[in-house]
């Protein structure tokens, strides 16, 4: 699978997620043209490729595409922690304004719009989303502290652990989520997306390896709930 990346030294990487290639194109030109690293997608497959192998600030993302839509992208997206969302569509009533920000996007734009308005659009979702990740606090349980906008762990001892995006995400729902069971269905969603072809002992996989990096092999942290799921013990506190 590939995708049309351009070449630009900002930090800031936005993808753009439309089927139709020349508004995406226009739209790349206009945030390459001030300063954005600016890939392109032509699906939500193509997003989901992009986002295993690069950090990504902002998704600019159409509603009306084949395949999975922007509505229910943008839902796992924002269920998953992923980075903020601007719905871009024809439809630009405001029920339709009002169901894109319900799913937790940060912005709705209706189709067409001026190469300016994007541009500030962009700018106030990125500002809005950077006071937001200033002011979310670490999440702590049993010593050990998650940093949610460094996507960093560290131990009681304050020793970083490496852990995969996947690990990540996972020991996130759980944490966001303390003393309630998780399915592996919700936990292989919100960690992967519903297109990913991994099936549910991958889930396994993942919370065997979280446990050995927890230092927790057991049912100490992470308690395995039979026929429903996983469970985290812990409490979690924000700090």
């Amino acid at each position: 699978m590939t995708a049309d990346t351009a070449p630009a030294e900002a930090e800031t990487h936005i993808v753009v997620v439309d089927d139709d290639r020349e508004i995406r194109t226009l739209l790349w030109e206009s945030l390459v043209e001030h300063g954005f690293t600016v890939s392109m997608a032509s699906d939500t497959r193509q997003l989901d490729s992009l986002m295993r192998i690069a950090p990504v600030d902002l998704v600019i993302l159409d509603i009306m595409m084949p395949g999975e839509d922007g509505i229910a992208a943008c839902r796992r997206l924002r269920r998953a922690g992923g980075p903020p969302v601007i719905l871009l569509s024809a439809r630009g009533s405001e029920n339709d304004r009002i169901l894109g920000l319900e799913t937790g996007a940060s912005h709705y734009l209706p189709k067409p719009c001026s190469a300016r308005e994007v541009l500030a659009t962009v700018r106030a979702a990125l500002r809005t989303h950077h006071d937001a990740s200033a002011r979310e606090a670490a999440l702590v349980f049993s010593g050990w502290r998650m940093d949610l906008s460094a996507w960093e762990l560290t131990d009681p001892d304050g020793v970083l652990v490496d852990l995969t995006d996947g690990e990540f995400a996972v020991l996130r729902l759980f944490v966001e989520r303390p003393r309630r069971v998780l399915s592996r269905e919700q936990l292989l969603e919100g960690a992967r997306g519903p297109d990913s072809d991994a099936f549910d002992r991958a889930i396994d996989v993942q919370i065997s390896r979280l446990r050995r990096k927890l230092r927790a092999p057991g049912d100490e942290m992470i308690r395995t709930v039979r026929n429903e799921g996983y469970m985290f013990v812990p409490a979690v506190t924000r700090r």
